[in-house]
């Protein structure tokens, strides 16, 4: 007999159908004349249960049936007494798959930690957080390619080595095949990378930014969707040295397309969420309400539901960088120092706790932040004519802070050497870059959305360690 996945079980299935089921035990409770087996494949967080009379053959059986083991089960569905579903199966046939010894499988029916859980990172999937996420990631992961692929843009598989530095930060992954233990010198004994694979230094990227700006100078709109590495020596619960970055560029565009086009994307990802992921969205909403109940209520997230109602239904305010500072310098928090880091004037850095104020408290909608002074931002961004400030762009989202980070480019050959040299950024590794500015240079633009924050704002977790399968972080490379 052909499987059924429990999804359609329980959607779908029939009184007095026979099905088969496999999957994995989640529980396993004995009564008085039969057990109850709650069952669970991964396609969907509800559980099927399966009733099994305790007075016939399968005795022997289920002294093997242990939370985590394997089973095969056929049986008709039956019309279930019990609140939360709407059919069970009695079982006529069971095939264990595979044991799980109760005495050294981990994931017991309790409670875990999410610390003790990074540490079974192998196991964690079979957990409803965890095995919710994934689904969510997946449907993220597809709405991203929907969006783009039906507004016409064209993915480009950007390069995952590289001899760049796109952010001008320093802080990447080298790529090497020389002998560490005997590295070659050159005359004044510095490492000598012609003797290595690429004939010079090579990293990991940390964005596929440039080299999709070359496509989108030929064929109009390009998006990457891929691993970026940062080797940025943190334990934020915001930071990880792998991640994947969706970065769309678009020719003959500006500064507003850019910031239309990032408002556009979240609300049709998140709209896409609450309409294909409802029952992993309402499990990690209580999830997140258990949690915190024991905070004080001002102290306590939105509800998960709401919140991204809240994004959908907002249309996001869009400011510039210095009526921000306007409004943050004249603050409550910042006139009583309740700020960490006070806004003592433009020029500042902004802080995640100051762009959740801005979102939060003050505008209660999403915030676009434009035109921020260059000096701290990129070298490749549009110059304004005040000589002062660069068309970038930050979408701020309730909860996380920054969520995406844009500009338009800057696409005067000349604005671009003179910056690429006050930043001291080699013109020999970056020439190919400043050439796209020789040859039918374009106004365009282009955005970058750290995938795993997306996936932080979608399920409510705290910790974005906890949003990818197998978190990369300082000192961590198990799995």
């Amino acid at each position: 007999m052909k499987r059924t996945e429990i999804k359609a079980v329980l959607q779908q299935g029939d009184v007095g159908t026979r099905v088969k089921v496999m999957g994995w035990v989640r529980t396993k409770r004995i009564g008085k004349n039969v057990a109850f087996i709650a069952m669970n494949d991964g396609s969907t967080i509800k559980n099927v249960q399966v009733v099994v009379d305790t007075t016939g053959d399968f005795v022997k059986l289920l002294e093997n049936v242990h939370t985590g083991a394997a089973l095969s089960v056929e049986g008709n569905l039956v019309e279930s007494l019990g609140s939360g579903q709407k059919v069970e199966i009695h079982a006529e046939k069971i095939d264990l798959l595979g044991k799980a010894d109760p005495n050294e499988y981990p994931l017991q029916p309790k409670k875990h930690s999410l610390e003790f859980l990074r540490e079974k990172a192998h196991l964690r999937f079979r957990t409803n957080t965890f095995s919710a996420i994934a689904r969510i990631r997946h449907a993220m992961i597809f709405a991203v390619h929907k969006f783009f692929n039906d507004k016409g843009f064209y993915n480009i598989h950007t390069p995952i080595i590289t001899g760049s530095d796109a952010e001008g930060a320093g802080e990447m992954f080298q790529v090497t095949t020389l002998d560490l233990s005997n590295p070659p010198k050159d005359d004044e004994g510095n490492l000598n990378f012609k003797e290595d694979f690429f004939g010079k230094a090579s990293n990991l990227t940390v964005s596929g930014q440039l080299e999709a700006e070359l496509a989108a100078l030929a064929l109009g709109k390009v998006y990457t969707f891929g691993p970026t590495f940062r080797a940025e020596n943190s334990n934020t619960t915001r930071h990880l040295a792998e991640f994947w970055m969706i970065e769309p560029e678009m020719a003959f565009s500006d500064i507003n397309d850019d910031m239309d086009l990032a408002e556009e994307m979240l609300k049709y990802v998140i709209r896409y969420a609450l309409d294909n992921c409802m029952d992993d969205l309402e499990f990690l909403s209580k999830r997140q309400q258990d949690e915190e109940k024991n905070k004080k209520a001002d102290e306590r997230s939105m509800e998960l539901i709401e919140k991204l109602n809240f994004v959908l239904e907002n249309p996001f305010a869009r400011i510039t960088y210095t009526e921000a500072i306007h409004i943050l310098r004249n603050s409550k928090p910042n006139k009583k120092k309740r700020f960490q880091f006070v806004i003592e004037g433009w020029g500042a850095d902004l802080q995640s706790e100051h762009e959740r104020y801005l979102v939060e408290k003050h505008f209660k909608t999403p915030v676009i932040l434009t035109d921020y002074p260059k000096d701290i931002k990129a070298f490749y961004m549009k110059q304004n004519d005040d000589g002062k400030t660069v068309r970038a762009m930050d979408v701020l989202f309730p909860q996380i802070g920054e969520i995406i980070g844009g500009s338009q480019r800057e696409e005067d050959y000349n604005k671009l050497y003179t910056r690429m040299n006050e930043m001291h950024i080699p013109e020999e590794s970056m020439w190919w870059y400043l050439e796209t500015r020789k040859f039918g240079s374009v106004p365009h633009a282009g955005f970058g959305l750290g995938f795993e924050r997306l996936i932080l704002f979608l399920t409510g977790m705290g910790n974005i360690r906890d949003v990818i399968p197998f978190p990369r972080t300082p000192q961590n490379l198990e799995f």
